[in-house]
Parts: structure tokens; C-alpha cells; sequence
């Protein structure tokens, strides 16, 4: 058996990690894949030749190269591929339920307060939940069935930043009433509190696992964008615009559009 390291640039997200998963699938030398998402590095446990690994690898275009091969015994090296599965679901399952949470109530102080922002950033956390619940979901599928959850949630997220860009630039063009300021504060404010918790709870876990580091860096993402939207608020009171709202929800919704071609990419 050989231990092969790769660095991979552009895995920074879920997506990255499912795509990868999905296209490694099918090539049966590979036995245990571990990833580093903070360290953007892919570990694969393998027989034969690396070479297959990293042409496949390459056709994704994420930026892979190469680090290093190593001959193992899989005994010396088990503690490398532990998994505590239970412990991942449940920080998963929890991490899932308050973007959902959130998803729903930004979703409506949205609509109700005229935000887009504040939308969009709810729209974002469905995004992200889709993308946990297809994580838990997938686990031990087949290739096939894997592929078309994934599908599923590309095409569902493309279809979410299409509304919400277009919706962006109908207001951009119309006449539209201020959004209320106060509501897209309050709101991002408590989100940003749930992403805090969430942050913490994966923090808490000192898990260097796929899901759990995945997750870490994208509430850590959730949590600029919720800042983004008390900033926007804070902009439309002082300037008395509807411009920094909008602004703000065009670069959440085209987040969402490049998560979204991520998956849809195999």
C-alpha cells in the first residue's frame, strides 16, 4: 500500500470535497481518502501507481499537484483514517439545523423588510445546508447515487442564484421602498450569533476531519457574509440608499452561482 499526498489549491469548500469524492470513485487502487481542508492537502491510502489519482485529480481543474509517496503498512498508519462517523453526524446534523434555522428566518425579515441582502444571505445558508444534508446523506452510497444528489443540489443552488440575481437587478432597474435598516441588522446580528455557535461547536470538536474542517471554514465564510449585511445596514441608514443591500445580495447570490457550477462541474 502507498500513502500519496497532494496539495490541491482550490478545495476550500463541501463542494471541492464532494466533487472530489465523486470523481475518485470509481478507481478501486484507492482505499481511504483523508482531507485537510485548512491545509487544502488530500491524503490517499492506495495500491499501484499514484499517477491515475492525479490525472483524475487534474481533469478537475482545482488545482492539484503533486507532494509526495510513501510505502506503508496499513497497520502503522490506521490512526491516520479513524473516523468517529457517530460524533461527525451529530456535529453535522447540528451545524445543518441552525443554517436551516436561519435559512428560514432571514428568508423572512427578507421579505418583509425589503432586504435583498438579507435574502440572499438566507438563501446562502439553504445553499449551505443543502450541501451538509447531501454530506450525511451520500455517506456510503454508491458512485451513482452520489452523483445524482449531488446533482440535485447543484442544480437546485443554481436555480436559487438565478431568482436571486435576477430579483437583484429588477430592483437595481425599479423603484423599490428603502429596506428597513433595523431588521437587517437585528436579523444578521442573531445569524451572525448562530454561525458563532456553530464556529464554536466545530472548534470544540478538535476534529481535523473532511466534514468537520469543510464546515469550519464555511460558517467561517457564512460569518463575513453576515457581516456584510450589518455593514450594508449601517450604509443604507447613513447614505438613505438601497444600493448597498443590493450590492450586498448581488455578491452573496453569485457566491451561491459559483458553489453551484462547482457541483454541476462532473
Amino acid at each position: 500500500m502507498y500513502r500519496t499526498i497532494f496539495i490541491v489549491a482550490q478545495m476550500d469548500c463541501p463542494s471541492e470535497e464532494q466533487l472530489i469524492r465523486m470523481k475518485l470513485e470509481p478507481l478501486s487502487q484507492i482505499q481511504q481518502l483523508k482531507f485537510d481542508i485548512a491545509g487544502r492537502t488530500l491524503v490517499v491510502l492506495h495500491s499501484g501507481e499514484w499517477q491515475p489519482i492525479f490525472a483524475a485529480l487534474e481533469s478537475l481543474q482545482l488545482g492539484t499537484a503533486f507532494q509526495s509517496s510513501d510505502a506503508v503498512q496499513i497497520a502503522d498508519h490506521s490512526e491516520h483514517f479513524t473516523e468517529n462517523e457517530a460524533r461527525q453526524r451529530r456535529l453535522l446534523i447540528a451545524v445543518l439545523v441552525i443554517n436551516f434555522t436561519f435559512f428560514v428566518a432571514e428568508s423572512l425579515f427578507g421579505v418583509l423588510s425589503g432586504s435583498m441582502g438579507l435574502l440572499a444571505d438566507g438563501l446562502d445558508m439553504l445553499a449551505d445546508s443543502f450541501v451538509y444534508g447531501m454530506a450525511l446523506f451520500a455517506v456510503g452510497a454508491a458512485a451513482v447515487r452520489k452523483k445524482r444528489i449531488a446533482r440535485i443540489s447543484g442544480y437546485f443552488q443554481l436555480m436559487l442564484a438565478i431568482f436571486g440575481l435576477l430579483e437583484t437587478l429588477r430592483r437595481f432597474l425599479g423603484w423599490e421602498l428603502m429596506p428597513e435598516f433595523q431588521t437587517m441588522m437585528v436579523v444578521s446580528l442573531f445569524a451572525l450569533m448562530g454561525n458563532a455557535a456553530c464556529l464554536y461547536l466545530l472548534q470544540k470538536s478538535k476534529s481535523d476531519e473532511v466534514h468537520m474542517q469543510a464546515s469550519l471554514i464555511f460558517t467561517s465564510n457564512d460569518v463575513i457574509a453576515n457581516i456584510g449585511v450589518i455593514v450594508a445596514g449601517g450604509l443604507v441608514w447613513w447614505l438613505q440608499s438601497k444600493t448597498p443591500d443590493l450590492i450586498v445580495g448581488l455578491i452573496v447570490f453569485f457566491m451561491v452561482a459559483r458553489g453551484a457550477f462547482r457541483i454541476l462541474k462532473l
